[in-house]
């Protein structure tokens, strides 16, 4: 029997960043109700994998088996040419505890700055996962690639989205309307294959 989501669901959405929630509402087109792990009172779990994919898997099975829920996850970040794919998966750890992306975007761009290396190509990676309690799991991935962009432009988005300029644009991801972005985005291209998948 293949997986199916079906409208009007209960999900756990595995994150305590309230933009990151917002985000994912909107591109699900509302079609669940959505319980985010920071209202549920879950914990973090630490995320020890690899790959983008390996974490969302993670972050969905813990937030799954916790809650009871079928969760949805996602890893992303952004990815560098000039640092050999950095920040990467640690893209949320060099904002540090407090969250701060405006410390992160400034170490950012100081290590761009010592690598002496002019290449401003860079991406953002987007696995989604979905788990169903001590169940089966679904991951896909989305990728958008286009260039650093410094100083930070734009007050829109969250995270990394003020540096990021995607191909063939000229506003930065933090500058675009959100409904621009979101039809763009490496996030939207992962939920068009977890749609095919799941709806």
């Amino acid at each position: 029997m293949p997986l199916r989501l079906d409208r009007g669901a209960r999900l756990v959405v595995a994150t305590h960043n309230p933009g990151k929630a917002r985000e994912l509402a909107q591109i699900l087109e509302n079609r669940f109700q959505l319980l985010s792990a920071g209202e549920l009172g879950l914990g973090e779990p630490e995320e020890t994998e690899a790959s983008f994919v390996g974490n969302a898997l993670l972050k969905a099975r813990t937030a799954a088996d916790a809650s009871g829920l079928i969760a949805l996850a996602d890893d992303s970040g952004l990815s560098t040419s000039a640092l050999d794919g950095a920040p990467g998966i640690f893209s949320a750890r060099w904002a540090g505890p407090d969250k701060d992306f405006g410390l992160a975007m400034r170490h950012l761009e100081e290590r761009v700055t010592q690598s002496g290396r002019d290449d401003p190509s860079a991406w953002f990676t987007c696995a989604l996962a979905v788990a169903w309690p001590n169940g089966p799991a679904v991951v896909v991935e989305g990728r958008i690639d286009g260039t650093l962009t410094f100083p930070p432009r734009g007050e829109r988005g969250f995270g990394y989205d003020p540096v990021f300029t995607p191909a063939g644009g000229i506003l930065t991801f933090g500058e675009m309307d959100p409904t621009e972005k979101d039809a763009i985005s490496h996030r939207a291209r992962a939920f068009a294959k977890l749609k095919a998948a799941l709806f």
